[in-house]
């Protein structure tokens, strides 16, 4: 049985994230300290422990690093079997997310892949991944 995905609720630490998501962008966190992006949000670079981490956005395309494929329900509204990704951006940044837009046997490390949001009913804006045409 199907239910909603949970809707994630915004913090001034994630506003930035999700108000990107809204206009079809993604912005990351920056560390003006070492220049390293951070993903997911954090209060401090996990790298060099600086404090000043600012969004900024990046570009919509990537290249799958790693994945799994989900067989088991632990999430609502994500039905099985689906696909989580670690995603490698040109700007040297890391994402996680889903891989949609294609059977999950079709995933593959190195595959080049697009960012896609949709509306999700009840929250708005969600990223997503799927294979870059």
């Amino acid at each position: 049985m199907d239910h909603p995905r949970p809707a994630p609720t915004p913090s001034p630490l994630t506003a930035p994230y999700w108000d990107a998501c809204a206009r079809g962008e993604m912005a990351l966190q920056r560390c003006t300290g070492c220049a390293r992006f951070v993903h997911v949000p954090e209060p401090v670079c996990p790298f060099c422990g600086g404090t000043d981490l600012r969004y900024e956005t990046v570009g919509p395309r990537g290249v799958v690093h790693t994945f799994s494929v989900v067989h088991r329900t632990f999430l609502p509204g994500f039905t099985p079997p689906y696909v989580i990704a670690w995603v490698d951006l040109p700007e040297g940044a890391r994402v996680f997310g889903d891989v949609i837009g294609c059977p999950p046997g079709d995933v593959r490390i190195g595959m080049p892949v697009e960012l896609h949001i949709t509306d999700t009913e009840g929250f708005g804006p969600m990223p997503h991944w799927r294979p870059a045409p």
